[in-house]
């Protein structure tokens, strides 16, 4: 069984298989260059990273339910998101702020959290660069640097960064400028492809661990 966030994801993967697919109808699976259907692997750079964001968004939106619900009390809540809190209620400048935390009222305040961190992001134009995935993990759950967990056989952390970063570079320059600096092929697609699977994987992983250990339940 998956997180909704992963099951959602593994949906909207049907997209990209489905581009592959007229990729593979319109021009064989032969080697050679395609250049009549690069349009394709464009419009599959640009929703692999949407899909990817979204994955992120929704899995932490449900890590942060999770917590909300199934914490027994708000000593339980990872220390980092403690922190987050207790800094985002000092900015409020009021002396009384912190009282919010009382009893169950720490519930209220995390289940409003991430819809004005999403608001926060949004006025940003943020893209979802490791940089950025770091930051709203941080923020939403109190997790330090997920990045530090993408990790697998063959792929260390830092080349596992690197290669989302340059991908989503392509993103924006495909969504942006209509174009992109070089050709982009489908070898392209299926190596982000794969990546941001496996991204996905080690992300949902690393948040359904956090909650687990505050709540004593897995996310799935």
């Amino acid at each position: 069984m998956a997180s909704k966030a992963r099951a959602a994801f593994d949906k909207n993967c049907e997209d990209i298989d489905r581009l592959l697919e007229l990729h593979a109808n319109i021009t064989g699976t032969g080697p050679g260059r395609r250049r009549q259907v690069e349009v394709l692997n464009k419009a599959a750079i640009v929703l692999i990273t949407a899909f990817w964001e979204a994955y992120c968004e929704d899995v932490a939106a449900e890590g942060l339910a999770h917590l909300v619900q199934y914490s027994p009390e708000a000593q339980k809540l990872p220390p980092e998101l403690k922190k987050q809190i207790v800094r985002e209620l000092g900015d409020e400048q009021n002396q009384l702020a912190v009282w919010q935390l009382a009893d169950t009222g720490w519930k209220q305040v995390l289940s409003s959290r991430l819809e004005r961190l999403r608001e926060e992001r949004n006025r940003k134009l943020n893209t979802p660069k490791t940089a950025q995935i770091d930051e709203l993990f941080v923020k939403a759950l109190g997790i330090k640097k997920i990045s530090g967990k993408w990790a697998w056989s063959g792929m260390s952390v830092s080349s596992a960064s690197d290669k989302l970063d340059k991908y989503v570079a392509l993103r924006g320059s495909i969504a942006h400028r209509g174009t992109a600096s070089a050709s982009v092929h489908k070898s392209h697609v299926t190596d982000y492809y794969q990546h941001v699977k496996k991204l996905v994987g080690k992300t949902g992983g690393s948040v359904n661990t956090v909650v687990r250990g505050a709540t004593g339940k897995t996310l799935w």
